[in-house]
This record gives structure tokens, C-alpha cells and sequence, in this order.
């Protein structure tokens, strides 16, 4: 939508997003930003991308990272191949731009998942992830980590560790109350700075058409 559809609502509200981040970076250093729900298809990865494009119009050098070992989507979406990848890199070392691709929007590069991996816990967990992370914040100015959802698997309270901060994207009418203060619970044990939380597919009001995009970028309450 921001790419396409620069002037919607939709397109809109992910620059309000934006511009939250970064009055809160301009606070505190927030240049590693993780995406992540509670659970699968709450539009996570929509997210992850919108907000890097906005970030990418705004004129920063941006790079988009699919951190979801299990089922990842960016190379799809962005229609570049995954041969090479943030898993190649970790099994097998080397410098970032050899597994980064460029997205055809100015300013956005894109780091694919790479060969899906049997062990991707352990693959993150490794030095080499941070070693990736640091040769990545010298190059760019943000860094958008997508991940996969957090109760599954351990995979995003790993890379939550090593990231700025996290978004929490929420699947309006789908996640309920319990599974929202479950992650903030395991997250904010896990060490990680959780942002805030952004409402998705959430209904206007019956006078009003279409949807929107919500964004609580401040305490990291569920709104």
C-alpha cells in the first residue's frame, strides 16, 4: 500500500507509525527495529514491509531483514530469489552485501531468510547474528527485522535481545487479551524493549469506510 497507494489512509497511518519511532528514537537509540504477533497471520510481515518502504521514502538507507527461518515470504513478495541469505551468512560467515538484494525502491535492500535451516533457534542464537546485526547498523540507518510470531516458537524472544526494540503487530478480533499480556510477559522477560503495539484489520465505524491502521508506539501497552 505505501508503495502503490502512497496517498491512502492506509499508507498514511504507516507514516503517523513511523513518525512515533522515530520521536521515541530520537529519545533513545532505536535503529534495530524487530516486527512481531503472538500468532500466525496477523499481519506481521505487512507490516514489517510497509514500514520499512516509509522508512525508504523518508530518504533513509533502509535494509529489511526476513529473520523468519520457518516460513519466510519477503523473497516472494519483493520477487528475488533466496538462494543466498541470512541463513547462508550464519552457517557460513561472510560480509552482509553477500547476501543482500536490492528491492527496486530506492533506498531499500532486502536480506532474504536464504535455504530454510533444520535448527533456526540455534542458528540465531549464534555470535554471527549480532556480527550481521552490527555490520548492518553501520550501513544503514534502520534495520527492519521481521520474525516468526512469538508463542510458536522461541525464535523472536532471541532475536528480541539483540534488536532496538519491538513492534507487536495484533490481529484486531483475532488475538485475544490473554495472548497479548502472554507476550508482553515472555518479551519483556526475555530482556526485550517492547515499543508498542499496532492494531490491525481494525473496523471504522459503521459511517466511516474502509480500514485502519492503529499505532500505540509509546508504552508498549495493548491498546
Amino acid at each position: 500500500m505505501t508503495h502503490y497507494k502512497p496517498r491512502s489512509s492506509v499508507a498514511e497511518q504507516y507514516r503517523t507509525i513511523r513518525t512515533s519511532l522515530q520521536f521515541m528514537g530520537s529519545r533513545r537509540h532505536t535503529k534495530v527495529i524487530m516486527v512481531t504477533s503472538a500468532l500466525p497471520q496477523e499481519g506481521k510481515t505487512t507490516t514489517a514491509s510497509n514500514l520499512a518502504i516509509v522508512f525508504a521514502q523518508q530518504d533513509c538507507r533502509v535494509l529489511l531483514i526476513d529473520a523468519d527461518l520457518r516460513k519466510p515470504t519477503f523473497h516472494q513478495i519483493f520477487q528475488t530469489e533466496n538462494n543466498s541469505g541470512l541463513s547462508k551468512l550464519l552457517y557460513n560467515g561472510g560480509s552482509l552485501e553477500e547476501g543482500v538484494h536490492p528491492t527496486g525502491i530506492y533506498q531499500l535492500d532486502l536480506l532474504p531468510s536464504g535455504p530454510i535451516p533444520p535448527n533456526p533457534v540455534e542458528l540465531l542464537s549464534w555470535e554471527r547474528m549480532d556480527l550481521i546485526l552490527r555490520e548492518a547498523r553501520d550501513l544503514y540507518d534502520y534495520i527492519i527485522v521481521d520474525t516468526p510470531p512469538v508463542l510458536p516458537v522461541a525464535d523472536a524472544l532471541i532475536l528480541a535481545q539483540k534488536c532496538d526494540g519491538v513492534v507487536l503487530v495484533v490481529s484486531s478480533g483475532k488475538t485475544g487479551i490473554p495472548e497479548i499480556l502472554k507476550v508482553k510477559e515472555v518479551l519483556t522477560q526475555s530482556g526485550a524493549r517492547l515499543l508498542g503495539t499496532i492494531i490491525n484489520r481494525k473496523r471504522r465505524k459503521s459511517k466511516e469506510v474502509g480500514y485502519r491502521y492503529y499505532g500505540n508506539i509509546d508504552k508498549g501497552y495493548p491498546v
